[in-house]
């Protein structure tokens, strides 16, 4: 699972525009799960943009309806990496949404006329997650969506392949600076091993890597909404800003010792992520959503953790010691298509999902992915999600919640840039003029 799994929208039609506005029906407060069991059949969808568990999803239902006979659940899955809006869009236009859609906050906000205003919910789920989790799931202050997992991405690496190439044993902490990374990259290369793995995708390296120029402005979303509206507008020149460029400097880096320099865009997601797990890296650039790839490998190694991306020279400067972190998820309910029936039914089995030994055994162990709730009843085994959660313990996370407020073609746009880059086709500069020109491209929007 991707923390930013979204595609490109063109432009709408005036018959789609228009049917997507003739599509509306009102929404229904809920209840809690017991008191919406159901007592006559119903039948509800749910639209999954987590691609690669489509197959535990299906599972997950299944349980469900036998535990509660009268509700099914149908799955409409999507691939992994393309068209998943596109057909989200569709379903929207035929007057057919899905029940359930579990898509990035950045797609409910886009759309969120369509889903029902979660408010009755919002003080239950306070009580249920972990501090934060709410908050950082309202969208222009509405609860829209329902945080259901929490995941992170900075520089995971392989425990074996780090400590032999060092001869000893690895302290994370050690790594500081783009200076530190340097030194442990010129020895893991001495010792025969590559020492870092890029994945080449347009949304690991648009969204996950060159994102982070937008969420290091500031630790406050606000400011950072207002760093790109400049961009925007053109008061701001992106070559010029140390939080790019210092994350460029560090991008150079990994470039230098990238496993894929000889073929950077092939972007198996696959073998990348197994070739790290067997040790042919020592470092990926990646999310502990990999998890789901890495945890079912047979001769992986066991021992996986994970570094920020250090930024600059400078110990103490915001991203050198903290890792991305958010609900990269939403799970919400449709109010545009669906009949109350099936939105207190849609809404009764979210909370069975994020609150049962059930669902919270298929999220946390068959997905690999942790779980930002209080009381999680299952013990995962997801161990750079364990990395991960130490940081956030520390309070060393950044904010990424601005990537929810950008266009919807933001990330594949400014990827497409960014591979360019990692192939050489542009410099520096280019890469930058490119960027800039993208949101002088929304300018007055």
């Amino acid at each position: 699972m991707k923390i930013t799994k979204s595609i490109t929208l063109g432009i709408c039609s005036a018959l789609l525009l228009s049917s997507l506005a003739a599509c509306s029906k009102n929404d229904t407060s809920s209840p809690s799960a017991e008191a919406t069991k159901q007592t006559k059949d119903v039948k509800i969808t749910f639209f999954n943009t987590s691609a690669e568990v489509n197959n535990v999803f299906e599972d997950l239902f299944k349980t469900y309806h036998e535990l509660n006979p009268n509700v099914s659940i149908e799955l409409i899955p999507t691939p992994i990496g393309g068209g998943q809006l596109e057909k989200f869009q569709s379903l929207l236009a035929s007057g057919n949404p899905a029940t359930i859609a579990n898509l990035d906050p950045a797609t409910i906000l886009q759309f969120k006329d369509k889903f029902a205003d979660l408010e009755s919910e919002k003080a239950k789920y306070e009580k249920l997650t972990k501090q934060g989790a709410v908050d950082g799931a309202l969208l222009d202050g509405k609860f829209l969506g329902v945080p259901w997992t929490a995941q992170g991405y900075g520089l995971l690496y392989n425990k074996r392949v780090v400590e032999e190439a060092i001869g000893g044993t690895f302290d994370p902490a050690s790594v500081k600076t783009r200076n530190d990374l340097e030194a442990l990259f010129k020895k893991i290369e001495a010792s025969g091993k590559a020492p870092v793995m890029i994945h080449g995708a347009d949304w690991s390296l648009g969204a996950h890597y060159l994102g982070l120029a937008y969420s290091l402005q500031s630790k406050n979303v606000d400011e950072n909404r207002k760093f790109v509206e400049s961009l925007k507008k053109g008061d701001i020149q992106l070559a010029n800003n140390p939080q790019f460029s210092g994350l460029m400097d560090t991008f150079d880096l990994l470039k230098k010792y990238n496993a894929r320099k000889n073929d950077p865009l092939v972007a198996d997601y696959m073998k990348d992520s197994g070739d790290f797990a067997k040790g042919n890296a020592a470092f990926y650039f990646m999310g502990d959503w990999t998890w789901a790839v890495i945890g079912t490998l047979e001769g992986r190694d066991k021992e996986f953790g994970m570094i920020p991306v250090p930024i600059s020279n400078n110990p103490t400067d915001y991203g050198n010691t903290q890792v991305a972190y958010s609900a990269p998820k939403l799970l919400a309910v449709d109010k545009s298509g669906s009949t109350p029936e099936q939105q207190n039914a849609a809404k009764a089995f979210i909370e069975w999902m994020v609150t049962s030994e059930q669902g919270q055994s298929a999220i946390v162990n068959k997905m690999g992915l942790s779980m930002p709730y209080k009381e999680v009843k299952v013990k995962g085994t997801n161990v750079i999600s364990d990395a991960v959660t130490k940081y956030v313990d520390q309070g060393q996370v950044i904010n990424i919640g601005v990537i929810n407020y950008l266009p919807t073609d933001w990330w594949s746009k400014t990827g497409a840039s960014m591979q360019k880059y990692l192939v050489g086709k542009i410099d520096r500069k280019g890469l930058a003029d490119e960027v800039q020109m993208y949101w002088k491209s929304y300018s007055g929007k």
